[in-house]
């Protein structure tokens, strides 16, 4: 049951309707005119992808905290440039 955006030809109000049939006409919540045209609407998506620490969209960064096996999180085999 998806939700249509549609403006009344009578009154000019925008507005929404969720249309349970494809034939059915939508009613102006203002006028109760069914002289209504449907509007393209737009919808967005967001899709997957990895959150960092701070739980924004970017990509986690390697941490450089020393494991109990003396490496870093990244490589825990101490022994690579980002240990330090």
């Amino acid at each position: 049951m998806p939700i249509f955006e549609y403006v009344c030809k009578r009154c000019k109000n925008q507005f929404e309707e969720l249309v349970f049939g494809q034939d059915e006409a939508a009613v102006c919540p203002s006028c109760g005119s069914t002289k209504t045209e449907k509007l393209m609407s737009c919808c967005r998506a967001k899709t997957g992808g990895a959150k960092g620490a701070g739980g924004d969209d970017a990509p986690a960064a390697t941490a450089s905290a020393p494991t109990s096996r003396g490496g870093c999180a990244g490589c825990s085999g101490g022994s690579c440039s980002t240990c330090g």
